[in-house]
Order: structure tokens, then sequence, then C-alpha cells
């Protein structure tokens, strides 16, 4: 008879605010830690996952750490999203070229070797498959005896509310394993499925039962450009007086969606550290003459309503909490891959019983 395998225990780097450890949890994996550098990630973390916070510089966290907090766990999972800028305080020199902002990941490969962990995965930006750190790191973990598979996936297949396209890897030293491909070609989820509930708002105002939801406000110039604007539409629909310097210049006029509205019955663009701001993309309310609010945002990355960034009584500043959803990994993409590694584990162990 096959025993139940024990749960996964997963250690999240990089880990933000949570998004990659929400969807691990979400899964079934049992989340031990998430490191980062940044403070401002830990209210998040502890509050929404529950788990241990650990503020620390990738560059000093040592194999012993890792070990400590897995604490002899059957089954271990390194995961983490490596940022695309280095926020480490070990930069090296002045050194400003393409490769030297991946020196994170390298960290990443070094903590994979030094603990061999059962399974690894990894988020990141689709470029980085071009980079040679990646090819690297995938050559580091083959050589450990890995199993790797790779790929870009994109949001709206795995039930997100977004055309998110990243890059995941997964690693297996149990046996086979692979990219998850989503859910299928069904319908996309839309904005209007996961944001049209929330309570309407006008320009500058704010819900008083969720800081979150707050409106920015906007300038009369931009007040009348947002009202100007059609869902799906771009500033081309402006009237002239409207148009900014930059929209009458050659080198502008491929930038159709700033300063433009989602639409209802699509999904959202990849929403961005500023997705609050009208003006950096298509963050314009679909029917309300205002720009998403740090909540929109948030939901429409896969958290859910209730998501604690600031602690009950403190006020979000919209740069802080907009750089904690932007940069975040959707959970929808940790849920896919923690149930990846789950079914990983399980053929593994029954694979492995006597007949």
């Amino acid at each position: 008879m096959t025993s139940a395998p024990k749960p996964i225990s997963a250690i999240d780097l990089f880990c933000g605010a949570g998004g990659l450890s929400l969807g691990l949890k979400q899964a079934g994996i049992e989340v031990a830690a998430g490191f980062d550098f940044d403070e401002s990630c830990r209210f998040p973390y502890e509050a929404n996952i529950g788990a241990r916070f650990v503020h620390a510089d990738i560059a000093e966290v040592t194999a012993e750490h890792l070990e400590e907090i897995w604490d002899g766990a059957e089954t271990r999972l390194l995961a983490g999203c490596a940022p695309c800028q280095p926020f480490s305080s070990h930069r090296r020199g002045a050194d400003t070229s393409e490769e030297s902002n991946w020196s994170l990941l390298e960290h990443f490969g070094r903590l994979v070797n030094e603990t061999k962990p059962e399974f690894v995965t990894m988020e990141n930006v689709v470029r980085l498959m071009r980079m040679p750190v990646f090819e690297q790191f995938v050559q580091g973990l083959e050589e450990l005896g890995y199993t790797v598979d790779y790929r870009t996936v994109n949001g709206p297949l795995f039930g997100l509310a977004q055309t998110r396209r990243r890059l995941i890897l997964v690693a297996s030293r149990q046996g086979e394993i692979n990219v998850p491909k989503g859910l299928g070609n069904g319908p996309a989820t839309t904005v209007r499925d996961i944001i049209s509930g929330l309570p309407v708002l006008e320009n500058g105002q704010s819900d008083p039962t969720d800081p979150l939801h707050r409106a920015r406000s906007l300038s009369p110039l931009n007040l009348k450009r947002m009202r100007a604007s059609k869902p799906g539409g771009t500033w081309r629909d402006w009237p002239e007086a409207l148009l900014a310097a930059c929209h009458r210049k050659p080198s502008g006029q491929s930038f159709q969606s700033f300063y433009s509205r989602m639409e209802w019955d699509r999904p959202a663009p990849t929403i961005t550290t500023q997705a609050y701001n009208f003006g950096t993309g298509r963050f314009g309310h679909p029917d309300q003459d205002r720009s998403l609010t740090l909540r929109e945002a948030a939901m429409l990355q896969g958290f859910p309503v209730d998501y604690q960034f600031v602690p009950t009584g403190s006020k979000p500043t919209l740069s802080k909490v907009g750089k904690l959803i932007g940069n975040a990994v959707p959970p929808a993409f940790g849920r896919a891959v923690g149930q990846t590694f789950i079914r990983a584990l399980a053929q593994s162990i029954e694979q492995g019983e006597p007949t």
C-alpha cells in the first residue's frame, strides 16, 4: 500500500510580499520561510503567509541558514524570483552591463549547489533565457543530477486576469518534471470577473473600509484625458488639444497604451509597479474616470481581496505598495508549479514502492 507523502517544505528566496509562497500554500506545499532584502516585505509576508520572514542579503545566506529552517524535512523545495535588477548591497562595483544584473541568480545557484534540495523552481523575465547566466544556472542544475524544464508561460492560461508573460523553470531530483501548461483553452478570466464588485470611486476618492482601494487624484488635464479615453483605445482618440508633447514626436508614436483605459471583458495588461498611474500604461479604469487603485492592481495580480500589505491603521504609500504588488509572482503561477511538484513526489513514491 502506498503511503501518503509528507508535505514538501519550501523556502522562498526573494519572497517579496508573498505571491509565490501564497500560490505554493494554495497547492498544498508547506512554506517554511521567505527571504528578502526589502524589510517592507516583512508585514505582508508574515501576516498573510504565516511563515517566518528573514531579512537578509542573499549573498550572505548560507546552506546552514537554509538547513536550519528545513530542519530535517524529507522533501525540500528551493523557490524564488531573483529580481531583474540587483538589490543586494554586494553590487559588483559600478558595472552596469547586462550580465551584472543577474548576480542574484548566481547566488541562487550557489545555494542550490550547497543544499541540493529535491525540487527547485524559478520565475523570472522572459529575456533571461537569452543570458549566459541562465545557461550556467541550468547547466549547474543538470550537473547536479536534476531533471530541468523551462518555458515561457502566459497569465490567462493559468486563470490570471492579466497578460503577463514570464519564464518558469522547474527542476527535480525525483524524476521527470515539466513546467505546467496551464488550465487549457477555456474562456479567459477578465478584468470584470476580478474587480467589478469593488465599490465605485470618483477621482481622488477612497473606500473607507479598505485603505488600498483609493483612487489617485488626477490633474485637471489628465482628468480631461481620462474622460476622452475609450476602453481599449489609445491617446489617438483624444482631441488635439489634449495631446502631450511626447505624443507629437515621432519617438512617441509607438507608445499606444500610455494614458489609456482597460477593457472590462479582456484580461488586464501586465501589472507593473506603477499600475496606479494613468500615465504609465493602460491603467485607466474601464468606465470610472480614474486610474486603478492598489487593491485593484493587487487583485488583477491574483491576490485575494483581503490580502494585507500594510498593518491595520497604516496609510499605504502608493510607490511602496505599488512596488510590492508589481514585483510579485502571481499566486496562480505558484499554485500551478506547486501542484506539479506534489504530483511528481507522489509519482516518485509510487514508483519506488515494492510490488
